[in-house]
């Protein structure tokens, strides 16, 4: 029997790589879609800022998605997770976790992010619900409630400017010793927004709905919204051991048209770009759309 050879495999089955999937299947390519059914955004209630979708569950974004993909016949899926990728001379394999392997002209990776949580009790319970990590997705919704910050340095300044224009009921929690520069001190506490150092033991939720948040010194603090970035690295380590360069935020360095430093390698997403799910569509349609001008802009000089 005789291997299939996709145009492209695309590593990564939610919004961006689903968008990618319909461009390359609206295009007649045959793709593969590999992916292990577990999107970083499962327990968040509302995707938000996104036209025609704002506040509709992220699941039934995804589940509509599925049924129009599906709808090209050129496009296949594949449930599980790709564990190895290899370069050979004009193409791409891709094995999975139970042993599969697959082979592609072209790979797309629209993997996502793994976000490390902090070590605080509940804070997992409540990520993507009361604890969030993006005003422009979910800012809107808790405006002018009583907010806090879970962050340090530069990544605390930075919200402390940003989230400043939905709620002025603002506290930064920096979970020990500030790293704070004295100026960002000065302007954060001229906006009258108040540091606190002390060490964070659990926040009190129900249902991923903060309450309060509580101190290793059994104080507590009452509150309604969180915000939080935890460090992340790449959800799939493929296109690094492919040679695959990194940015210094960690994600794929991709240009223009979505290409990463490795010839035929893509990347679009939340592993190469910003974390939305407006932005996550868009570029897996850009993507899919310059795969297909690459190949076939190989394929009619073959001709």
């Amino acid at each position: 029997m005789t291997k299939t050879i996709y145009d492209a495999i695309i590593i990564g089955g939610s919004y961006s790589g689903l968008s990618a999937a319909m461009s390359l299947g609206r295009a007649l390519r045959n793709v593969l879609v590999i992916d292990e059914g577990k999107p970083c955004n499962s327990q968040t209630p509302h995707s938000h800022n996104f036209l025609t979708q704002d506040g509709v569950p992220p699941l039934q974004i995804a589940t509509i998605a599925m049924e129009q993909v599906r709808q090209y016949p050129t496009v296949n899926f594949y449930k599980g997770r790709a564990v190895q990728g290899k370069k050979k001379v004009e193409y791409f394999e891709i094995t999975t976790q139970d042993g599969n392997t697959f082979t592609a002209r072209r790979l797309l990776f629209a993997t996502g992010l793994k976000d490390h949580f902090p070590d605080i009790k509940a804070f997992a319970e409540c990520w993507g619900i009361s604890v969030l990590h993006c005003p422009y997705c979910h800012g809107y919704e808790v405006k002018q409630l009583p907010t806090g910050i879970i962050a340090n340095g530069d990544i605390a300044f930075h919200y402390a400017q940003l989230i400043y224009n939905w709620t002025k009921e603002l506290t930064i929690y920096t979970n020990g010793k500030s790293t704070l520069s004295e100026e960002q001190q000065r302007l954060i506490k001229s906006n009258s927004i108040a540091i606190i150092e002390k060490e964070i033991d659990y926040l009190d939720q129900e249902q991923g709905k903060v309450s309060r948040i509580v101190f290793k010194d059994t104080t507590d603090m009452p509150l309604e919204v969180l915000y939080s970035r935890p460090d992340w690295t790449q959800h799939c380590s493929i296109p690094e051991e492919l040679g695959c360069e990194l940015t210094e935020m960690g994600l794929l360095k991709v240009d223009a048209t979505f290409k990463t430093t490795v010839e035929g390698i893509y990347a679009s997403g939340d592993c190469s770009g910003m974390r939305t799910v407006s932005v996550a569509v868009s570029s897996g349609t850009q993507a899919g759309a310059f795969i297909n001008n690459e190949l076939a802009a190989i394929d009619f000089v073959k001709m």
